[in-house]
């Protein structure tokens, strides 16, 4: 790593800083934006700006714009009125920390300048690194901390954020997702005023259930999609975190991201390193379409661990289909309709496996994954023969985090599982399940060995559905030190990424859908191991176009799973949607479908053949365009639209759904956007009914100004009316 001096001085990598030592100021940018960072006398770090790149540190400083506040201000050093990023107990119980920068240093690793900064406290032999790193190509800054010591004893982390950002008070807005089972991802909006507001999750192995892991910042008031200076913020974990904004009187706004620490002390040995999550920022003058673009674009192109994120099969999945009711029978029969679909995948869901404890209904057999041969004599290999047969790929469902009590392997390794020594098994679903202790590496070799097995085994698989469908209700490890159960919340997920790291290293090319109860584990702290989220377990196609609308604040079509699925539908108390309108849903993500093919009408079949078929062709600019979200079903007008556009601006796919319907209502115009204003666009509808000719728009002509500014009026009379337009 190259070392670079701040302005003035050589800087020690040990010793606190003298008043004189040097001051200088760091600017941190993207193609678009810019943080601006400064050195203090004495040695503090501190924040100036971020935003676009219209601001210098002097002009800041003269107009009096300036921010001085710490970048990572810890206890001990901030005052009463403000909140600590960083606590720290030392073995001799001081729990105060006064950082000073002793290094700075900066790195490329070809995609991204990394800015370190290495602070010492100024008593205690406490190193703190803070790290930026900001993408050459994205207007995405990373930032996250190492904390390490050389204390006689260990210490304890008591508050440990990813990062902390400070704003100016003013008309500022916070977006954040906050849903539950099968309603995820419902979106809120509301000014920051003053005092505190949190946003936590406590699952303790999935985390967007319920309040979800990420927010946008609006600055200039209600948040806008297409206009408006607006920050997006993701922590990149998998387990609990919160997410804290602190109004100060007449001041500025505080936000900080990290781990929650709530039973999560972190116990650090001496010259043991900790590395945080990290927390992903982006700031658009584009309102909060533009900094999903930002957002979207990052995880397809340079966040992500293993490549560049690919566009996803169309699929059927056993489950909602025949459910845990599975024979070879049924299955190859599946095959056989997807195939004539015109499909390109087959997913056979839970069910599949036991021996000892046959999986008949969900309280048993987690943990033996062996084929239950009375379901399949045949075996999987009989099925992948079967799908290579049919000119489409197998997938398989698994959930190696998970066991039931009701298992061999829980017979076998009851230490395994995580438990509260001298207290009852706190259990799940079906009353039996229970949670692995990944903390423990002889799990994560177990975890490993359930893909690996499979995949050694029947190599033609092509996919694996990864479930989670248990918290953490029992806050106990036989495998860690009593000394350090504090540590559980936060080694679980270690662990479990250190198991996918393993698995990505090996099986680069494996899809790996990433489910968690539905979508209990979309973050981008998994992302980087898993091709796409299953977005809900509720694929009523009206309640996904919010779930998916919300979803797509931060992550990409081509992350998002969603399928056609049956109806009536019990999720939502036995409503009836039309196919048509249950397909343009769908379409507009990672296609695919979920139901018994055998019980489909035959308007049901025809459609999605044409959905199939149409979708093939849109599929590229779906899957890898760039959003532009222009009417919210939030905002109760009725209809909900959203366009998808290729870079060059010259092809757009249009997504319009009638999310509310009652007599002689007023719906509005539609003023597209991501469009050449100089180009002009014929508009072909694509999907259309079946046994209906398409609308008056189709065939037609317009200005790429004409739909932006005039814009167009979207034929929607009937109830579930949808419509999905080819602009080229």
């Amino acid at each position: 790593m190259t070392k670079k001096t701040i302005l003035l001085g050589a800087l020690s990598m040990m010793g606190a800083l003298t008043a004189s030592a040097w001051q200088g100021d760091v600017k941190i940018e993207t193609p678009n934006t810019q943080l601006l960072l400064t050195a203090w006398e004495g040695g503090d770090l501190r924040q100036l700006y971020y935003g676009d790149k219209s601001a210098t540190a002097t002009e800041l400083r003269d107009a009096g714009s300036a921010f001085s506040f710490e970048a990572l201000p810890a206890f001990g050093s901030v005052d009463a009125v403000h909140l600590p990023a960083l606590q720290v107990q030392h073995f001799d119980g001081d729990q105060n920390l006064e950082l000073q920068v002793s290094d700075y240093s900066r790195s490329d690793d070809g995609k991204a300048i990394i800015h370190t900064f290495t602070m010492q406290d100024k008593l205690m032999p406490v190193t703190v690194k803070l790290f930026y790193k900001a993408y050459k190509n994205v207007d995405v800054i990373e930032t996250w901390t190492e904390i390490s010591h050389q204390e006689k004893k260990a210490v304890t982390l008591k508050r440990f954020d990813s990062g902390h950002l400070t704003l100016r008070q003013g008309d500022v807005w916070v977006t954040h997702l906050h849903g539950n089972w099968a309603a995820e991802a419902d979106i809120t909006q509301e000014p920051l005023t003053l005092g505190m507001k949190t946003v936590r999750n406590s699952d303790g192995t999935r985390n967007s259930h319920l309040d979800a892991p990420e927010l946008m910042l609006s600055l200039d008031g209600r948040p806008q999609e297409l206009t408006g200076r607006t920050i997006g913020l993701a922590l990149c974990w998998s387990g609990n975190f919160e997410l804290r904004m602190n109004t100060v009187s007449h001041r500025e706004h505080h936000v900080y991201a990290g781990i929650d620490p709530t039973a999560s002390e972190y116990i650090l040995e001496p010259k043991e390193v900790f590395e945080t999550p990290r927390l992903a920022m982006a700031y658009s003058t584009e309102g909060m379409s533009g900094v999903s673009r930002i957002f979207h674009n990052w995880a397809r192109k340079e966040g992500m661990f293993h490549r560049a994120m690919r566009t996803g099969d169309i699929l059927l999945n056993s489950w909602e289909g025949i459910y845990l009711d599975i024979t070879e029978e049924k299955i190859i029969k599946m095959m056989d309709d997807i195939a004539a679909f015109g499909g390109e995948l087959f997913v056979m869901d839970d069910g599949w496996f036991g021996d000892k404890y046959p999986r008949k209904v969900d309280d048993s057999s987690l943990g033996d994954w062996v084929v239950d041969k009375k379901k399949l004599p045949n075996g999987i290999k009989a099925l992948t023969d079967a799908a290579r047969q049919r000119k489409i790929k197998f997938g398989i469902w698994i959930e190696p985090e998970m066991t039931n009590t009701v298992s061999e392997l829980f017979d076998q390794h009851p230490d395994w599982v995580l438990q509260r020594p001298g207290r009852d098994l706190r259990k799940g679903r079906g009353g039996t399940q229970v949670v692995l202790d990944m903390t423990n590496p002889k799990v994560q070799d177990f975890v490993f060995g359930v893909v690996d097995n499979l995949m050694t085994q029947y190599p033609e698989i092509a996919y694996i559905k990864w479930d989670a469908n248990c918290p953490i209700s029992n806050y106990g490890s036989t495998y860690l030190p009593k000394a350090k159960q504090s540590n559980i919340y936060v080694d679980y997920h270690l662990g479990l990424i250190k198991t996918l790291k393993r698995i990505r290293e090996k099986y680069p090319d494996l899809v790996i859908q990433d489910c968690a109860s539905g979508g209990g584990r979309a973050n981008y702290g998994l992302l980087p191991y898993f091709d796409e989220f299953w977005v809900s377990d509720n694929t009523d196609a009206l309640q996904r176009v919010y779930i998916q609308y919300g979803t797509s604040l931060f992550f990409p079509a081509n992350a998002m799973a969603c399928h056609i699925n049956h109806c009536p539908y019990w999720n939502t108390g036995g409503r009836v949607i039309p196919v048509k309108f249950r397909c343009d849903v769908a379409m507009s993500g990672r296609l695919g479908i979920e139901l018994q093919p055998t019980q489909m009408t035959d308007e049901e079949r025809q459609q999605c053949t044409a959905c199939f078929a149409d979708y093939k062709q849109l599929r590229p600019l779906v899957q890898t365009g760039n959003l532009y979200r222009l009417l919210s079903p939030y905002d109760h007008k009725g209809v909900s639209s959203i366009l998808y556009s290729n870079d060059q601006k010259t092809q757009a796919v249009l997504f319009v759904y009638k999310v509310e319907n009652y007599y002689d209502q007023p719906l509005p115009r539609l003023r597209l956007a991501g469009l050449d204003p100089a180009k002009t666009y014929t508009l072909t509808e694509k999907n259309v009914r079946v046994g209906q000719k398409p609308c008056s728009l189709s065939g037609k002509q317009f200005s790429g100004r004409f739909l932006m500014d005039v814009g167009i009026e979207v034929p929607l009379r009937e109830e579930y009316c949808s419509r999905v337009f080819e602009l080229k």
